[in-house]
């Protein structure tokens, strides 16, 4: 069972700070196996299960506004926004997050201030076409995450998500569980391909104050 542990701004280390930092600077995007532990992504995956077996997820919009409609055409999946103090799991992941957060201000000087996240449940089938991650009204998000709450993925069954690097070609990454992706949010056209099973993550963006 999960328990509350307290904040640890050093949580991240050296190599890990370091390399993230790297890795955005020169390609804008990182990828990070077993960010999360075992116990964490199982009891994560179990809590997203829980939501969407009880109607809490809802067909996620594209736009903002006035703009703002559901289209599974284009987008597919069901979310739910995460609130501190909703459980001790939830908890625990905004806590490491927050962390990076910090981290990432220690090494790129990004200013970032805030974190956003929510559960992303993709039925088989479903997918997101490619998209950038700011709004055009609103440059706030800065950098995008997802991390992967799926134990046992195999390629075969789909679900990547494809990156388009500017100028490079594209990059499939399999949403093994506890894997972290990150990439800079207005430049990194990206997209959800569909799967053969049940796919769940947890997206995120940290935000820079307008």
């Amino acid at each position: 069972m999960l328990t509350a542990t307290p904040f640890d701004p050093e949580y991240f280390s050296e190599v890990l700070r370091l390399n993230i930092g790297d890795d955005l600077t020169e390609h804008g995007w990182s990828q990070q196996n077993f960010f999360l532990t075992e116990e964490l992504t199982i009891v994560l995956a179990a809590e997203c299960h829980l939501l969407n077996d009880g109607g809490e997820m809802k067909l996620a919009g594209v736009g903002r506004g006035d703009d703002l409609a559901v289209r599974p055409t284009m987008r597919g999946d069901q979310i739910v926004w995460l609130k501190a103090g909703q459980s001790i799991a939830c908890d625990r992941y905004l806590q490491i997050m927050e962390n990076l957060r910090v981290a990432l201000n220690r090494t790129l000087f990004l200013g970032l201030d805030e974190y956003e996240s929510h559960f992303a449940f993709y039925v088989p089938g479903a997918s997101y076409v490619k998209h950038l991650d700011r709004f055009r009204d609103d440059d706030s998000r800065t950098v995008s995450v997802v991390i992967y709450l799926n134990p046992d993925w195999l390629p075969a069954q789909g679900g990547a998500l494809r990156l388009h690097p500017d100028g490079k070609s594209s990059e499939d990454i399999t949403p093994t569980g506890s894997r972290l992706v990150l990439f800079m949010s207005a430049d990194m056209l990206h997209e959800v391909l569909p799967a053969t099973r049940d796919r769940i993550s947890l997206a995120g963006w940290f935000r820079r104050r307008m």
